[in-house]
């Protein structure tokens, strides 16, 4: 996923002609396989009964579009999204400067400017963090990973006064809260380079990465607005209904594709919002 990522907004540039239109033919080939369940094996010459009746779905070219929009809105390419519009005559989902605000802020959290994120979601909406303590207490942890990251092997000091002044009240009213604040506080005591697994993985760009998806999707919730893009939920449908009919005994090849690459749609663990390095 990250080379499309990487393509859609490229830190704010502009994308010429030609090269946008080749983003949205990749976008519309993807999500088109995906709609239609692509299941074509290349194992066999022979093909499954089931794959002659997807193979002759034909998704119209408006649904897939609608979805191609509806993701860029969702995940936040206010410049994508606009330029998608004009190329496929429709109209914007949200405003621009909504999907701005939100990229701006994921952009500031994969980057691990996690005080820039918080001023601008107070400045969004001041009630955001105040009403969801689980999402403040996140985002102040993961504040202190990144000092404590600035602070390897030199002045501890900045990170422990954080600790102190920002996490360990509301740890003290909050067992996990206090576990995980424990946890992160490991990190002043084991050398960065030799840590435990679930230690290393505070410091992976895996922890941004899923704060920020978090943050976008309490975002979204305050504005009424659906927590997560429409292809997220027709792929668990899909994963859903290929369950229930092995469980019938219904007759389906023995493996369906999803019909796109894994490294383009990481949904459930650990989708990529945004590339921005």
């Amino acid at each position: 996923m990250s080379n499309w990522n990487a393509a859609l907004d490229l830190g704010g540039l502009d994308i010429d002609s030609a090269f946008r239109e080749s983003i949205f033919a990749h976008f519309r080939e993807r999500f088109t396989r995906m709609v239609r369940n692509s299941s074509a094996s290349t194992a066999s010459p022979l093909q499954h009964a089931f794959d002659k009746r997807v193979a002759d779905v034909k998704a119209p070219k408006s649904d897939i579009n609608a979805l191609i929009l509806d993701y860029l809105t969702m995940e936040g390419y206010p410049k994508a999204a606009a330029k998608f519009c004009k190329e496929a005559n429709l109209r914007p989902q949200q405003g621009d400067s909504s999907i701005q605000t939100r990229q701006n802020i994921q952009h500031a959290i994969h980057s691990g400017n996690i005080e820039t994120a918080i001023s601008a979601l107070n400045e969004l909406d001041p009630e955001l963090l105040d009403t969801n303590p689980e999402l403040h207490f996140s985002l102040l942890r993961l504040q202190l990973v990144e000092l404590i990251r600035q602070c390897n092997s030199g002045d501890i000091t900045p990170a422990l006064d954080f600790a102190t002044k920002k996490l360990a009240p509301r740890a003290a009213t909050n067992r996990e809260f206090l576990d995980d604040l424990e946890q992160t506080m490991a990190l002043l005591i084991f050398p960065h380079d030799s840590l435990q697994p679930e230690l290393a993985a505070l410091l992976s760009s895996d922890l941004r990465r899923s704060t920020a998806t978090k943050v976008n999707e309490a975002v979204l919730l305050r504005q009424n607005q659906r927590r997560e893009a429409a292809i997220r939920q027709l792929v668990r449908m899909r994963a859903w209904a290929e369950s229930t009919a092995r469980m019938h005994k219904k007759d389906l090849p023995e493996s369906i594709e999803l019909g796109l690459n894994a490294d383009n749609l990481e949904y459930e663990s650990g989708h990529e919002a945004m590339i921005t390095t």
